[in-house]
Formats: structure tokens, C-alpha cells, sequence
């Protein structure tokens, strides 16, 4: 098993919490990470309509059969456990009894806020970071490969082309949640919506725009994004509250948790093609934000991330909120430092005074520098800025 950064967060969370519940995406890791960490506990999938059953027909019964714990895999599928799972680990007093996996954010969160508030400790698990594969010793060639494959854990222990997985991914996996939770009729409606979401990445969002060019309502688009958020598909980067007396634009800008299937979605079917793709700079910009949150949920810290644009187009890509500092970095995907790079960042380093930390750039290229005290990072060096 590639060694994943969370399992010593994992392990921490079992030893202050009486149940610890890992969500992310489907096919993320969840149940390897459970299985590894926690091997002495029997596994249980809810997804398995025969325990499925069991648990909703007697739930006393069915948990009655772990008197030393569980690792429940999909228990949001049966919410009925929840206020049982709260009786016995109020009974029981034992930390890291339970370990609860679940791929919906919403539905796992709003059962376990209603029933094991205070009780339970999360961690969120995204597929693989460029630093654990690193550490496991993969060559990933050029950078286009990278973002043509992605990071699903699947494609690094199978002979698999990305295109064909990805695939089945969204027809097996994202369109079954979504039909789920929101009842979809028509399928192919949601599958234009998606593509066209992965065709606005790193773009501010005008949901009434997206709603239009889809074809569907303002609600509609409204409630898929928040399906595709909840099962940790794409997320909305929000722009930074502080204005230093500027007007700022209002409106998140949207990125894909994986670039992988970003990339899929926009049609690219080889990795010859990135290198001229007009979506390639905002492909970038979306890999270096989402291994930034990446290495915070791993380490189970909630990742401050936003963004800086004024009404005249100055903006930072990323502005990083820790205690009271503010990191700004900008993501630049060319392989050639010029003065462009640092255009913003000096800007923005002037308006903020003392509460500006170190700036940096992240770009495409192989060196390490520092320029008119700005830290520039290679995109295989990012560790220092994590």
C-alpha cells in the first residue's frame, strides 16, 4: 500500500475520539487507509444490500455483532445507525471504537452533527498527493501526463488507461450519487453541466450563465453544484473578505478536486494534447490549490484558502490565512520566469503591509529561486510552501 500522509492524523483522531469518520470521494482511498490503520476491527460495507438490510431491519441487532467495534464502510446509507452509535459509544467510553467512512459529505456530516456532535472526529481523504507519490517512488514523466492521469489510487495499481476509468468513474460512481440525491431524470442534462463546470475551471462563477448554456434553471444548477461539492467532485475557492480599501468582485471562482478527471471531462484523450490546450494554465492553477488542501486535510487542518481580485483585474491566485498572516502565491503554468510572475504580487504585498506573509510563485518549470523576494517553486517542489 502506498503510505498515506493521514494515517498518523487517522491514528491521532482514534485516540481522542470514540468514532472517527473519513470522507472523500469514491475511489479515494477510504476504506484502504480503514483497513490498514484499524486491521484488527471487522469491516462491514453498507453498500452490500444483505448487511444493508440487516442494519435498517434491527440496527440494536446488527451492531450487537460488533461488541468490540466496526469499521462501517457507506453508513450514511443506513442514518438510522447513528443515534444507536451514540448510545453505545456513550456506554462504552472507548476512543477509536468506531470508524465510519462515507463518499457524501452532507448526508454524513448533517447525521453525525444531529446525533454524534462532540463524539466523533473527521478526517478528509482526497485521492493521492504529488508528495506520496513522490515518497512511493513514481516517475511521472512530463507534467502533461500528470495532469492527463490524475491522482485516483486506482490508475497507480492498474493497468488502465485514465480515459477508460475515468469513464466509468463518473457513469458508475457520480451520476449513481447525484441520481440518488436529487432523483436526476435527465441524465444527459447533468453530463452537459458537468462537462461545461470542467470547462470553467480557475473562472469566476456565473451560475445563471452555467444554468443557461446547460439548458436548466438557476435552482437546478444550483443543487447539482452542491451535489458535485458534497461528494468531493469540485469545490468554489472565495474570494478573500479584507478589500484594503478596493472594490473586490464577489463571485467564487470553481475547481476540480482532481485534474485528472477535470481533464477528462474536457475531452483531453492524451497527454500530447495538454501541452497546447487552452485549458492548460487553469489546469495548473487547480492542481497546485487542490495538493495545497490536500496536505491541510491530511495533516486534518481546515485549509484557509481564498482568492484577491479588485474591479480593475488585479488579482492573486491563492491567498493562504493562517493566524495573522496572510501567504499570497501566484500559479503560473509556463516553464519561464519572466516579470509578469511578480506584476500582482508586489501590488498586493504594498496594500497588505504588515499582515503579508512570504510571497511565492509556483510555476511549470525545474528551479528553485528567489526573485525581488519572491520564493519561486518548481511544481514538483511545492513541500516548502506546504
Amino acid at each position: 500500500m502506498i503510505k498515506r500522509e493521514a494515517e498518523k492524523t487517522l491514528k491521532e483522531l482514534a485516540r481522542g475520539f470514540p468514532a472517527v469518520a473519513i470522507t472523500g470521494p469514491r475511489q479515494s482511498g477510504k476504506t484502504t487507509l480503514a483497513k490498514f490503520v484499524f486491521g484488527g476491527k471487522p469491516y462491514v460495507s453498507l453498500e452490500d444490500p444483505d448487511k444493508r438490510e440487516f442494519a435498517e431491519r434491527d440496527p440494536r441487532g446488527f451492531l450487537a455483532a460488533y461488541p468490540n467495534g466496526a469499521v462501517l464502510d457507506e453508513v450514511q446509507r443506513v442514518p438510522s445507525l447513528f443515534s444507536y452509535i451514540q448510545g453505545i459509544v456513550d456506554e462504552k467510553k472507548q476512543m477509536g471504537f468506531f470508524i465510519l467512512t462515507g463518499s457524501e459529505q452532507f448526508d454524513l456530516s448533517s447525521k453525525i452533527s444531529q446525533s454524534l456532535a462532540g463524539r466523533v472526529g473527521f478526517l478528509h481523504l482526497l485521492p493521492f498527493s504529488l508528495k506520496e507519490l513522490q515518497v512511493a517512488g513514481f516517475k511521472f514523466g512530463t507534467f502533461d501526463s500528470l495532469l492527463f492521469k490524475g491522482f485516483y489510487p486506482p490508475l497507480y495499481d492498474r493497468d488502465l488507461a485514465p480515459s477508460m476509468w475515468y469513464a466509468n468513474y463518473v457513469s458508475t460512481y457520480v451520476e449513481r450519487d447525484v441520481r440518488r440525491m436529487l432523483e436526476i431524470k435527465d441524465l444527459s442534462a447533468f453530463q452537459r453541466f458537468i462537462r461545461m463546470l470542467a470547462a470553467r475551471t480557475g473562472q469566476l462563477l456565473n451560475l445563471s450563465g452555467l444554468a443557461n448554456d446547460c439548458g436548466i434553471t438557476h435552482n437546478t444548477a444550483k443543487a447539482w453544484l452542491s451535489v458535485l461539492e458534497a461528494s468531493y467532485i469540485a469545490f468554489l475557492l472565495k474570494p478573500h473578505h479584507n478589500n484594503f480599501g478596493k472594490r473586490l468582485t464577489k463571485a467564487p471562482k470553481i475547481y476540480f478536486y482532481d485534474i485528472g478527471l477535470a481533464s477528462w471531462l474536457l475531452g483531453v484523450t492524451d497527454p500530447g494534447q495538454m501541452s497546447i490546450h487552452p485549458m492548460r494554465g487553469p489546469l495548473f492553477e487547480s492542481f497546485v490549490i487542490s495538493e495545497i488542501m490536500k496536505s491541510a486535510f491530511n495533516k486534518g487542518i481546515n485549509p484557509n484558502l481564498f482568492f484577491w481580485r479588485d474591479n480593475i483585474g488585479n488579482e492573486i491566485d491563492v491567498l493562504i490565512e493562517k493566524a495573522n498572516t496572510i501567504t499570497p502565491l501566484e500559479i503560473k503554468s509556463g516553464q519561464t520566469i519572466t516579470k509578469d510572475y511578480f506584476l500582482y504580487l508586489k501590488k498586493w504585498v504594498q496594500l497588505a503591509g504588515d499582515t503579508a506573509g512570504q510571497p511565492y510563485v509556483v510555476y511549470g518549470g525545474a528551479d528553485r529561486e528567489k526573485r525581488e523576494g519572491v520564493e519561486i517553486l518548481p511544481w514538483e517542489g511545492m513541500d516548502k510552501l506546504m
